[in-house]
């Protein structure tokens, strides 16, 4: 399998259940980098792909993501080494849940922290036993992404994830249990006659007044919208 090729860096996808998606460079692009974050954490990090476009976007000096399969852990390791931002990168192969508990006890903190999540709580599971982790919140549930982000989130940090818009609701209100709140919301549309898909959301210990947007990606098939070329011309080649 041939890797996929960014402007500035490619991500070999050959090992990982799941490869480069759409959600991913959308949160990817989307997430708000704030005053000049040091510290940045992209959870569950798959093949690498948001750590790498974070790496693109800041000069933060310490990205590190955390990654359960080991597989994947492996292609996010070889992604960030070949990669031109290599001294940065960082990943540790461990269970966000036991990572968050190891980090607020060393008093670590993140001034980013990044998500795209296992997605299909509905109970539908495949035979691939690394495409299921990777998909589905038995192996990481939301009420434990959101715990652990409360722990090691800094004072005036921001948490940015994408969900199924269905799933927004629900999600929002579990936050609150952490005191996160919504301060932004993007809701993603395939194209303008669809339905809403996805939730792009970024919360934070700060409650503001929330700001909401929709973002439509095709007008038809590969057509794609001045909005949605903006937000990725950064990236993709062909943007």
């Amino acid at each position: 399998m041939k890797p996929f090729q960014f402007k500035e860096f490619a991500v070999h996808q050959d090992k990982t259940a799941m490869k480069v998606g759409t959600d991913a460079v959308l949160l990817g692009a989307w997430c708000n980098l704030g005053e000049f974050p040091d510290t940045i954490l992209d959870v569950g990090s798959g093949t690498g792909v948001i750590s790498l476009m974070l790496a693109q976007r800041s000069d933060a000096m310490t990205i590190d993501a955390v990654e359960l399969d080991g597989d994947a852990y492996e292609q996010t390791v070889e992604n960030f080494e070949q990669s031109d931002w290599g001294d940065r990168l960082f990943c540790y192969n461990a269970s966000f849940v036991e990572f968050a508990e190891e980090m607020s006890e060393d008093e670590e903190e993140y001034d980013i922290i990044v998500s795209n999540p296992p997605f299909y709580t509905d109970n539908y599971e495949t035979e691939d036993v690394a495409r299921n982790k990777a998909r589905f919140t038995s192996s990481l549930s939301f009420e434990e992404l959101l715990k652990g982000v409360s722990e090691i989130l800094s004072e005036y940090g921001k948490f940015s994830t994408i969900i199924p818009f269905k799933e927004e609701k629900n999600f929002i209100e579990l936050a609150k249990k952490y005191n996160l709140y919504l301060n932004r919301v993007c809701r993603v549309k395939g194209t303008p006659t669809t339905e809403i898909k996805r939730s792009l959301l970024e919360l934070s210990f700060a409650e503001t007044p929330i700001q909401e947007e929709e973002l439509i990606i095709e007008t038809k098939r590969h057509q794609y919208t001045d909005a949605y070329i903006n937000l990725t011309k950064d990236f993709y080649l062909k943007m």
